[in-house]
Formats: C-alpha cells, structure tokens, sequence
C-alpha cells in the first residue's frame, strides 16, 4: 500500500515511507521499486537518501556494497550518500566518486568527504573550487574548510556566506564565521551590516559568530519586523536564552503578513523562512541582557549561553534545541577535522548512544 502511494505521488515523503519498509524487509524487488521512483523522479531522491540514512546498518548489508559497486551515477551516489548518513567512509569509492564526470555524484561526495573527516582528501578538494559546477564547487569549499583549511576556501564561503542571491548563503553563513578568527569575522560582518539587502545574511552569520560584541545590535534589528524572528534566533544562539520559556515573545505584528497570502493576485508563494520562530519583544529582550551582560565576554564566542569549548559544544549536542545542536555538531567538527561529523538528524536513539559513547571516551 505506501509503495503503491509513492508510485502515485512521486513525492519525498512517500518515497522516504516506501524505503524504509522496503529496506527494512530486506525484499530486493521492493527495494528496486523504490529506486526506480527515484531515479525517475528527482524529487523524490531525497525520500530515498533520508530512508538510507534512518534505517539500521544491518538493513543495508549487501544493499550499501551493490549501490557503490553498481555502474550508473545514480546508484553509486545513493551509496556514498548512505554511508555519509552512517559515517561509514566508503573507502576508494569516494576518492573516485569526488573526480566522476556526474556534477551531482560529484557533489554528494564531495560533501561526504567533510562529513567523514577525510583530511587525505583536503587536496583534491581544493582542485575542486573552481569546479564548473556550482554545487561541486560550494560543496568543495565547506568540507575544506570543515578538514581545516583556512584560506583559499574559508575566502570563498565568505563571500557566499553573506550573498544574496545564492542558495548556498544559508549553509556558507553557517560555517564560515565559526572558521574564521574573531577580527577576520568582524571585518566581515562590518562591512555589510548596513546593507539592507543582506541583513538577513549579516544576522544568520552573526549569531554563528558567536560573539556578544554583536547582542546590541542584534537587540535593535528585533525592531524591524521583516528581521525580528531571525535576529531573536541569532541572539538566542549566543546567549541561550529561551525567547519563549523566559518571557521573552511578543505578539504577532498587527498588519505583517509573511508566506503566501489568500490574495490570488499574490504572486509570492514563498514559504515563511522564519515560520517556526518566537517573536522577541525587544525592550524585554534588552532587561535579560542588561542583567546578564557582565556573564559574557566581548571577542569570546559563545554558543547558547556556554564558551566555544569542547565540554559546552557537547552539552548543547546533547540537550540543546535542534538549530543549537547542529551548531554544536559544527563547532565540535571544526575542533577535530579527522573526527565525522555528527548527524543530528538520525534516530533519536541512535544518536543518545552516539553521544555516551562520546561522552566515556572524552
């Protein structure tokens, strides 16, 4: 019945549905329906890749080795992509597949590369930065900087990570600050944060940063209501303050409309980016800081109320809300380049004994 439903629909959710179940029964002729939908239908091939990665390892023995070893693009790239969502390093396989003439098997491995920790790969990935592709060449960029390196490529996620017309902004804007020493970072976001046009990227990229020099700041962008969300997510991110369990929201602004509208001559269906955050009340805002300024220390970069350490990284990881641990994930990756990554959206379960296995060896 799902697999009939993900025939019918062609759509992630159906897709990811019919994947794990046909993963999970070990059925091969399952599985090669899934694939097909996939294969056929590009937006699908995300439903595909999140099923590989939430089922167990024991779910893809023999599935994960035919993927990788299999002569088409396609399947090779749902192979490397299952062992990115595992953490398992594919091996010759990927150092191949980051040279594939394929952009987008290009492109998933070099991605995988950051998130394995392959540091023997850093070279290959900066051969990779002038990449025709657009998404090779992004990807290129974050795993060498995620593996350490610090000029050539930490260059190009600046400049991406305060762009306005790409669609690698968010994930550059991520990285990039946390990378960069405190003056380099502050010579960046300075010389844009009066840019109108890239405020929304100056904020993102602030609250990465992790520097309270920029609270103030922040505190002021929350009166301007096309910005407030994201900048109350941004002082969040430093500080730790809960906007919403400290009294810190504010109601719904009378007469602003975000996402799409009822108005059929509305041609702006763009989906709300700050839909699921709290709306800070900027003078209620600036009483908690007031009152906790003396906790923090300008130039030191915070991350939810706890100093860039390694301790408070995994404190967040373990009990942060879900932005905060993909920060401290970064953070903690950024530390130890050998290290993967941690993936912080695979099985709840599967990550608590990720993090006390972590927690016994530090």
């Amino acid at each position: 019945m799902v697999l009939a439903q993900a025939e019918r629909h062609k759509e992630a959710g159906e897709v990811f549905a019919a994947g794990v179940l046909a993963l999970e029964s070990r059925d091969t002729a399952r599985v090669e329906a899934v694939l097909a939908i996939a294969e056929a239908e590009p937006e699908a091939v995300r439903g595909v890749v999140s099923a590989l990665g939430w089922v167990g390892r024991e779910a893809l023995k023999g599935t994960g080795r035919e993927l990788l070893e299999a002569e088409g693009a396609f399947r090779r790239r749902l192979g490397i992509a299952a062992c990115a969502a595992h953490r398992v390093d594919p091996g010759e396989a990927l150092s191949s597949a980051s040279a594939d003439e394929d952009p987008a098997l290009r492109a998933c491995a070099l991605r995988a590369a950051g998130q394995l920790g392959r540091v023997d790969l850093l070279p290959a990935l900066l051969e990779r930065l002038d990449d025709a592709d657009p998404a090779c060449a992004f990807r290129a960029a974050w795993s060498a900087v995620r593996l350490g390196d610090r000029k050539a490529a930490l260059q190009r996620l600046a400049l991406l990570a305060l762009a306005d017309d790409s669609p690698f902004q968010p994930a550059a804007a991520e990285i990039a600050p946390r990378a960069m020493a405190g003056g380099q970072a502050r010579e960046l976001l300075g010389s844009q944060a009066r840019n109108p046009k890239r405020r929304r990227a100056v904020i993102r990229a602030v609250g990465a940063s992790g520097d309270p020099h920029y609270v103030p700041w922040l505190i002021r962008q929350m009166e301007t209501v096309e910005v407030a969300r994201v900048a109350g997510e941004a002082f969040a991110m430093i500080t730790g303050a809960d906007l919403a369990y400290e009294d810190l929201e504010g109601d719904w602004p009378e007469g602003f409309e975000a996402g799409p509208t009822e108005d059929p001559a509305d041609e702006d269906v763009g989906l709300d980016p700050d839909e699921d955050l709290p709306w800070p009340e900027p003078e209620r805002v600036q009483a908690w800081w007031q009152a906790r300024a003396g906790q923090f220390e300008a130039g030191r970069r915070y991350l939810a109320g706890r100093p860039v350490e390694a301790a408070g990284c995994r404190e967040v990881l373990a009990a942060g809300f879900q932005r905060q641990r993909r920060a401290a994930a970064l953070e903690l990756a950024l530390m130890d380049p050998k290290a993967p990554l941690f993936e912080t959206r695979a099985p709840g379960f599967r990550q608590q004994k990720l993090l006390v296995q972590g927690i016994r060896a530090a």
